[in-house]
């Protein structure tokens, strides 16, 4: 059970986009998902094209150091620090910051240009995940239509390997939407690309700024 608190993050999404109140279901549904993999030890994975791929970067950069919140490391943790590198430990303490483990699969750029060139280029993001998706993570799935193969292949080798999947896509949903192929499809109201991605940005902050809550808020 989330936080009410974490929760109100989508209240507020919808109170400054308020076409966005057509996906209330479905960000509830990603947000609690997100949370419940963090919860258990899990990471969340990000894939996505072109600009949805800077979207991927963006999402891990917000996930791994502190976004809204201070995110002060804990006291198990100071101790380690001051027992593994004193030196450094005053240091460590005033500038690391907690972090909700994250990774993009966009930016492994040697494996996946191997990999397109040896094998087939759309199962790059699919290849990742079978050699680091583990059952309770999560993959962010990114596609403006719905429909890029790649995105979609990445989505059928979460559910083999028991990875939990949320979807941004356009109105229509493509592909994605029609075969069920996310846990979590979240549709933004627009059919035109880059009105998709203007949804998509305040969409995936307000899922890290939920994540955030429920683990380094009051």
């Amino acid at each position: 059970m989330i936080k009410e608190s974490t929760k109100q993050a989508v209240t507020e999404l919808i109170r400054r986009y308020p076409a966005l109140s057509v996906c209330e279901k479905d960000l509830l549904a990603a947000v609690e998902v997100i949370c419940d993999s963090y919860r258990a030890g899990h990471k969340l994975i990000a894939c996505g094209n072109g600009g949805s791929a800077s979207d991927a970067e963006h999402i891990v950069g917000e996930l791994m150091k502190g976004f809204l919140l201070p995110r002060k490391l804990g006291s198990d943790m100071e101790a380690k620090m001051r027992e593994v590198c004193p030196d450094e430990a005053d240091y460590f303490m005033e500038n690391l910051q907690g972090a909700l483990p994250a990774m993009s699969m966009v930016n492994q750029v040697a494996l996946n240009t191997a990999f397109a060139n040896d094998q087939a280029p759309d199962l790059s993001f699919a290849q990742q995940l079978l050699g680091m998706g583990d059952a309770g993570d999560v993959l962010v799935a990114i596609s403006t239509s719905g429909n890029s193969t790649n995105v979609i292949y990445a989505l059928q080798m979460a559910k083999v390997k028991g990875v939990k999947t949320v979807a941004l896509t356009g109105k229509s949903g493509g592909k994605i939407k029609s075969r069920n192929l996310a846990d979590v499809c979240i549709c933004v109201p627009d059919d035109e690309t880059f009105r998709i991605q203007e949804l998509h940005l305040p969409v995936y902050h307000m899922l890290c700024i939920a994540a955030e809550n429920e683990f380094f808020g009051e």
